[in-house]
């Protein structure tokens, strides 16, 4: 049977943080951070450990307070102009036993005040393996149109991130997936709504979400010689 795992008070500390946002007010509450986002997000984890490696067992629900699917609420400033030292959302990666060799696509769970979502893909690819993908995509269109052109995958996603403004340099302008090469990224994720976070229904509407995405993650393996 399914439980709950966020609650109000979740979306409760991130406002606040999101208003207060400095290494005093958050060690005040660190507490709260624990109680009310950080474990129960370490328990779904788990708890997806299992619907995850159905879909493939080659990805992974690791549950580790360090170095596990979990993201640091800390941000990353050293090279960036907003200094603010912490992240006002909340996200877990889900990734592929090989990610540590090859940059991987994987299924991903947002949690942040009216902005949650769950999906998959690959964010930001590095080049060689942007190019890798949009090749794959220009050589293999069939497939790529099954994986994305779906009734299931039109109606719950679209696409995040920009595109170029011209083809990419070596691709045929007149492709007919032109529009899809011009991706920077190939990642898409569908909007879970705030009370569905907070109650039982969670666990099942990810699990489905993931499963929706699933042949766009797979597509996006074979683009890159990983197993699904």
């Amino acid at each position: 049977m399914s439980r709950s795992y966020f609650s109000d008070a979740t979306f409760r500390f991130l406002r606040q943080l999101r208003r207060n946002n400095n290494r005093e007010w958050f060690h005040a509450h660190k507490a709260q951070y624990e109680e009310h986002l950080r474990e129960p997000f370490l328990a779904l984890i788990a708890d997806l450990q299992e619907p995850i490696a159905a879909i493939s067992p080659h990805y992974r629900a690791d549950p580790r307070k360090v170095g596990g699917s979990l993201f640091r609420i800390h941000r990353d400033v050293r090279f960036s102009n907003n200094k603010l030292p912490y992240k006002t959302w909340s996200g877990a990666r889900f990734f592929h036993e090989r990610r540590r060799e090859v940059h991987s696509p994987s299924f991903y769970l947002h949690i942040e005040p009216g902005n949650c979502f769950a999906g998959g893909g690959i964010w930001h690819p590095e080049s060689p393996t942007l190019r890798r993908i949009r090749n794959f995509i220009a050589d293999n269109p069939g497939a790529w149109k099954r994986a994305t052109r779906s009734a299931v995958f039109r109606k719950h996603f679209e696409f995040h991130g920009e595109r170029l403004k011209r083809p990419p340099r070596g691709f045929d302008p007149e492709h007919e997936l032109i529009e899809d090469l011009k991706l920077k990224s190939f990642a898409s994720g569908a909007p879970l709504d705030d009370t569905v976070v907070c109650s039982p229904r969670l666990l099942p509407e990810i699990v489905q979400t993931f499963k929706r995405i699933a042949p766009l993650v797979d597509y996006l393996c074979a683009s890159v010689d990983l197993e699904f």
